[in-house]
């Protein structure tokens, strides 16, 4: 377990709301070398699932097709903690989430248009309610992130 989060876990509840309130975050995906890959995605919660969408080629899709295991992170930083008298002592108030799972890209198209919905909603909500045309909706991927486990901390 993670040392702060002895001390400092997340609720259930407050990794929620982080989950829906953030814009961006970290997906990892582990390359045919076996290196970590890490791509700032734009996201959205449905469900207890995590959503990604954008191209439906590149990198981190070829990654996640030949192995699904991935994490993805979301932090979000309020700001530093400083003790005037000792310049080594500061810290950050902040909340983070961590989530292990698995990975699959969204074949169903009733799926894809329901995340692409919520993604409008949350990034773009002027545009909510319009449809997409049939080439966007090819040209693009979601995917969809299952947890096996998740863990929340912060530090004020």
């Amino acid at each position: 377990m993670q040392g702060r989060m002895k001390e400092h876990p997340l609720s259930p509840e407050e990794i929620k709301s982080l989950l829906l309130a953030e814009q961006v975050g970290n997906l990892g995906t582990i390359s045919e070398g076996g290196f970590p890959y890490i791509t700032p995605v734009h996201f959205v919660l449905i469900e207890d699932k995590v959503y990604v969408h954008g191209l439906c080629i590149g990198q981190k899709i070829k990654y996640l097709k030949a192995n699904p295991k991935v994490g993805f992170e979301v932090f979000k930083m309020n700001g530093l903690i400083h003790d005037p008298e000792l310049p080594c002592d500061t810290n950050t108030d902040y909340q983070s989430v961590i989530i292990l799972g698995t990975a699959k890209m969204v074949e169903d198209d009733s799926l894809k248009i329901r995340v692409l919905d919520e993604v409008v909603k949350k990034f773009t909500p002027q545009h909510a309610g319009k449809s997409y045309p049939a080439a966007m909706l090819k040209a693009t991927g979601v995917i969809e992130i299952t947890a096996l486990e998740t863990t929340g901390k912060y530090f004020k």
